[in-house]
């Protein structure tokens, strides 16, 4: 038999309702102990005190005192030949139980006592030495009292108020919880789940944004690992083609099966650096402008250079080599297109710093700068003809920046040309 369920909703209701019962009964406990005894024990002695004094009064002769007395303290006082009683007394009951103890030990003849529970009376038969037989009346609140019944329905009450607040806040915390799995689910089928947004506390929206970001990633990098197999058939087809053509013409020539051998190695070495992505790096106190200016003026030593930093710089963690190869694949390629110059600008704020590289080259249209930063994508046609290269640059500074927690975003230039923004957490 399974004692704890398997729900998280049942098992955060009973996270919270076992605690409140545990202290809801020491608490109780702690007053039956104490206080209901204590105040019980002292009304019995108290009737009980009462009722002997009038019963001796009555012994005595002095009927008149006893009267007054039982005036006084709103007892009923009657003599009765005969009476018509059950036949068990109420003696061991809870209610009377001190008070048929007290009237045991201080009368001499023992006494009777009978509840009638429907009107709170309480009748008190104490046997004479004449036969008869004296009752003395009274109300059942005299020696019980009913605060404590009231103080455990409101115990008990507590607990289904607490109950009723308490749970339809959980079912839809557990809610959210079963859309992430269910998602989670699809995701992990490689299917998309429509309609799925972040929702529920903080917490569980960042996981579901945390798990949505996953799958977008996974996606891309699907989708890489398709053009990289596409661009490796495609760049390695043309030069292996055609060195066997020459070779097998006579035509060939150490010179051109040389360029092509470096071309295709240039190649090579790309793909394996962007499939192999980054490589573990101990994260450090790390400022930009002068790696900015060291990776422009050797990636641009025939541009003007033109910078914009804050006088002082922020400082945060991170991995200056991986930063380094990103900025540095930009500025290159900034470096690759521009005309004359390429700007540099670094922007500070409590939370982030933004890094904005521009050049006045003929620029991307905004249509395509999406394929841009997608691997093995050269757009040629926006960029230039003679560039060359492999199409990696922004792919791979895009890895390196997402790796820090950053965004890299691709925008107009107010050179020209293209302006390339990146966003990094502090």
């Amino acid at each position: 038999m399974r004692l704890i369920p398997r729900s998280f909703l049942w098992r955060t209701i009973l996270m919270i309702l076992i605690p409140l019962i545990i202290a809801q009964i020491i608490v109780a406990n702690a007053f039956f102990g104490n206080h209901w005894k204590r105040v019980h024990a002292t009304m019995a002695r108290t009737l009980a005190g009462e009722i002997v004094t009038m019963n001796n009064l009555m012994a005595e002769g002095r009927t008149d005192a006893a009267a007054t007395m039982a005036r006084e303290t709103g007892i009923n006082v009657s003599v009765n030949a005969h009476l018509n009683r059950p036949r068990h007394n109420d003696n061991a009951t809870h209610e009377v139980g001190d008070l048929s103890r007290e009237l045991s030990r201080r009368l001499k003849t023992p006494a009777n006592i009978y509840i009638d529970r429907a009107k709170r009376l309480l009748f008190i038969d104490v046997p004479a030495p004449d036969g008869r037989i004296t009752t003395y009346a009274t109300t059942l609140y005299r020696v019980y009292s009913t605060s404590t019944e009231v103080f455990i329905i409101w115990l008990l009450g507590s607990i289904i108020i607490v109950s009723t607040l308490v749970t339809p806040f959980i079912i839809l915390h557990t809610r959210s919880i079963r859309r992430i799995a269910r998602a989670a689910g699809k995701f992990g089928r490689g299917l998309d789940a429509p309609g799925f947004v972040p929702s529920g506390s903080k917490e569980i929206r960042d996981a579901a944004s945390a798990m949505i970001t996953m799958k977008e990633r996974l996606n891309r990098y699907n989708r890489t690992r398709t053009d990289m197999l596409n661009a490796v058939s495609h760049d390695l087809k043309a030069p292996l083609t055609r060195m066997r053509l020459n070779i097998e013409t006579g035509a060939a020539k150490p010179k051109d099966l040389l360029h092509d051998i470096d071309r295709m190695t240039e190649m090579v070495n790309g793909y394996l650096a962007f499939a192999r992505g980054e490589m573990p790096e101990i994260e450090q106190a790390t400022e930009l402008p002068a790696m900015l200016t060291r990776i422009a003026r050797d990636a641009a030593p025939d541009k003007k250079i033109i910078t914009e930093f804050p006088e002082t710089p922020v400082q945060f963690y991170a991995r200056p080599m991986a930063l380094a190869r990103a900025f540095g694949n930009i500025i290159e390629n900034a470096s690759r297109h521009a005309k004359k110059k390429i700007k540099i600008t670094e922007i500070d704020t409590a939370d982030d710093v933004t890094i904005l590289i521009e050049d006045d080259g003929p620029g991307i249209p905004p249509e395509r700068r999406a394929d841009a930063m997608r691997p093995f994508v050269r757009l040629d046609n926006a960029r230039g003809k003679d560039t060359g290269g492999t199409g990696l640059g922004l792919s791979i500074a895009q890895t390196a920046i997402e790796n820090h927690g950053g965004q890299i975003f691709l925008q107009d230039s107010s050179l020209g040309g293209l302006g390339v923004r990146i966003v990094l957490p502090i």
